[in-house]
């Protein structure tokens, strides 16, 4: 019998229920995959990115508690959570378009 998601440390209803509509429906499957390719899913079906929800993904799927991510190791988790963006993230909304127009957004985040 499939354990839920819900049964890994930080993890509730409301990502059980993401994962869900993803097609990925247990804690099993969610491990197999990893944190990453998880994540990505979720992004490429138009979850809106959040680098916290993406840590406590990483720390749930280790056992650890949420806030364990902390300096050196919190700084490689953005740097893999702004990689994960720029590949799986739809392409810029029209806003992101105008403020690129007016030099707003900085080069490494564009998406061209």
């Amino acid at each position: 019998m499939p354990t839920p998601i819900s049964s890994i440390r930080n993890l509730g209803p409301a990502m059980e229920a993401a994962f869900a509509r993803v097609g990925i429906h247990s804690a099993e499957e969610l491990r197999d995959l990893g944190c990453d390719a998880a994540y990505a899913a979720l992004l490429q079906s138009g979850v809106r990115p959040h680098f916290i929800a993406y840590y406590v993904l990483e720390m749930g799927l280790q056992g650890r508690p949420w806030n364990d991510c902390k300096g050196e190791e919190k700084r490689r988790l953005r740097a893999r959570f702004d990689d994960l963006k720029l590949q799986h993230c739809p392409k810029s909304l029209p806003i992101d378009a105008a403020l690129d127009a007016l030099g707003v957004i900085p080069a490494p985040l564009r998406q061209d």
